[in-house]
Formats: structure tokens, C-alpha cells, sequence
């Protein structure tokens, strides 16, 4: 299991948070404690970057689904990019993928939506 870091920065849609590094029991506290202190504004987006977290287990996935109450409870929504197949499986197999909308990468899920 590898550590994790997770940086923040601001884009022109929301906050993107980057996890590189695996978000697993050990280290999906990481992520529950740092989202207090990431405030998206309503209307905007929570954007996770997943695409340097190799691994995520169960824990990661309600650190995700934390990561999305809080985003809702903010009046945001929030946006999963460049999630590893591996991850996207379980996502598909629990019905996940219904809930969070995926993008294939951090471009993509940046990219300002049309009004309308």
C-alpha cells in the first residue's frame, strides 16, 4: 500500500482534489478530515482526480461517498476523472456509477459546462 497525498487547487469550475497514492483504510481518514476545509461554492464542483490512486478499497469508496454528501450539503456537485479501471469496476458492480458522474479525465471533468 502506497501513502496518499491529496493537493487542492481551484479551476474555473470548483476545487480539484488529486489523490495520488491509495485511498484504503489507512488512509481514507485523510480525505474525511481535509473535507471540512475544502468549501465549493453552490453551483459549483467538487472535481476528484483519481487517476494516481492505484488502489481503493471499501473505506475509500464511503470516503468518496463523504466527499459527495459534502459537496451536496455545500449545494455543489461533485465529479469523479480519470478513475482506474480497477476502482470504476467496483463503482459498476455496486451501482456507484449511477450516483457519481465519471469523467474520463481531468480535462474533461474541468471543462465548464454549457448553460441550458
Amino acid at each position: 500500500m502506497s501513502p496518499l497525498k491529496i493537493t487542492a487547487e481551484d479551476c474555473a469550475t470548483g476545487t480539484v482534489l488529486k489523490l495520488i497514492g491509495d485511498l484504503d483504510h489507512d488512509t481514507a481518514p485523510q480525505l474525511r478530515d481535509l473535507l471540512p476545509t475544502t468549501t465549493p461554492q453552490p453551483g459549483r464542483l467538487l472535481i476528484l482526480d483519481l487517476g494516481a490512486m492505484p488502489f481503493c478499497d471499501s473505506s475509500g469508496i464511503s470516503a468518496l461517498l463523504a466527499a459527495r454528501n459534502h459537496a451536496h450539503a455545500l449545494g455543489a456537485d461533485i465529479v469523479l476523472a480519470a478513475v482506474p479501471a480497477n476502482t470504476l469496476r467496483i463503482l459498476r458492480i455496486v451501482g456507484l456509477d449511477q450516483v457519481f458522474t465519471v469523467h474520463p479525465d481531468l480535462a474533461t471533468a474541468t471543462r465548464p459546462r454549457e448553460a441550458g
